[in-house]
């Protein structure tokens, strides 16, 4: 996938925008707050239909205007295609337009059409943050990658959401109601679980071996285990349903005492080691900051295996907290990409990147 023209309107201190990104490296430099991050934003904007920086849609919209919009040409493997996504401010709230080729289309059907993997900052919480983020990290990835797996999870969280009204005593206490709502969160479920059982395991085998290319042997292996909350040992289809029902049944009761969820796949985790101890604990900021970069270089590879065509790579201030010798290593490993785009402070030493400078908004080619 290689996007070649991106055209915004009215997103955040854009008030318009027509840029030819360069297949391969782009590289954007600029101080803080000139729109390094705002130009990512929207480019991920564009693949997923949503922010990867707020859950408020609507401050992507420039103050005191009603719409932001975001337009885009990119080459697929099917052709040619059009992308927008159309934010528009109002009485009722925050709603969006997803066109493909000019036709409106819904949101599941927009999904999927230009991938992007993404890393910002608040990326380095996957370590050490709560087990929300790294299931967000999974989820993103393959609801991009896979209408099926996206469908699963919509289903699952209604249901969820659903079986908790009536756990928290919202709706009338029904045994036989609870019993359906079990039945199905496993169907739903089950499919999760096998699909983020395969995929972190393609992850770990890639973000090993880009971890080991990067800093060798000294620091121990990195690994990445997936912590399913719903313990399995034939990975089936049977076998994931069969176990889930078991363990629903044996916490039956103390999910009517504690009035939640306490079963299923939205209480998964995905485990960080390094050299067998947890890199959460046991790891320095740079180690951690390494690791978090190998697993979305992992991330890329693995979408690029699944789908058979390589996603645009979006990296927001990665370089800042590297030294010279990681820099240049995970300068030397994204260079082969097929198209990334990199914000950096400072100049660097890559001489095949496309280089743009941008200040107040405005985007200037140098090199």
């Amino acid at each position: 996938m290689i996007l070649t023209r991106l055209t915004l309107a009215n997103v955040r201190n854009y008030a318009s925008l027509e840029f030819a990104p360069a297949p391969g490296l782009n590289v954007l430099i600029g101080a803080n707050a000139q729109g390094k991050s705002n130009l990512l934003e929207a480019i991920g904007l564009l693949g997923t239909g949503k922010s990867f920086r707020t859950s408020r849609e609507s401050e992507i919209v420039t103050t005191g205007l009603p719409t932001a919009s975001v337009a885009g040409e990119a080459v697929v493997k099917p052709g040619p295609i059009r992308l927008s996504c159309t934010i528009a401010l109002g009485a009722g709230g925050t709603r969006k337009r997803y066109t493909i080729n000019g036709r409106g289309v819904r949101y599941a059907t927009y999904l999927g059409k230009l991938r992007v993997v993404t890393f910002v900052p608040a990326h380095l919480q996957l370590v050490t943050g709560p087990p929300a983020l790294r299931r967000a990290l999974v989820n993103a990835a393959l609801a991009q990658e896979s209408a099926a797996y996206y469908a699963a999870l919509a289903s699952y969280g209604k249901h969820l959401a659903q079986k908790n009204a009536l756990l928290r005593g919202l709706v009338a206490a029904d045994e036989a109601l609870l019993t359906t709502y079990n039945e199905r969160l496993i169907e739903s479920g089950t499919e999760l679980i096998l699909a983020r059982r395969a995929f972190v395991t393609e992850l770990e085998a890639r973000a090993s071996a880009i971890h080991h290319a990067w800093v060798g042997d000294v620091e121990g292996d990195l690994e990445l285990l997936y912590a399913a909350n719903v313990a399995v040992e034939v990975p089936t289809h049977d076998g994931v349903a069969s176990a889930f029902a078991a363990r629903l049944d044996e916490q039956r009761a103390a999910e009517l005492v504690r009035k939640t969820s306490l079963v299923g796949p939205h209480r998964d985790d995905v485990e960080f080691r390094l050299g067998g101890r947890p890199l959460a604990a046991f790891g320095s900021q740079g180690q951690q900051r390494t690791a978090v970069l190998a697993l979305k270089v992992a991330e890329y590879e693995t979408l690029f295996a699944y789908g058979g065509e390589a996603p645009i790579l979006l990296l927001d201030d990665v370089l800042s907290e590297l030294d010279g010798e990681r820099r240049a290593a995970f300068l030397r490993g994204v260079a082969t990409v097929e198209q990334v785009f990199v914000t950096t402070t400072s100049e660097v030493d890559a001489r095949a990147a496309a280089t743009y400078r941008i200040e107040a908004a405005q985007l200037e080619r140098v090199a």
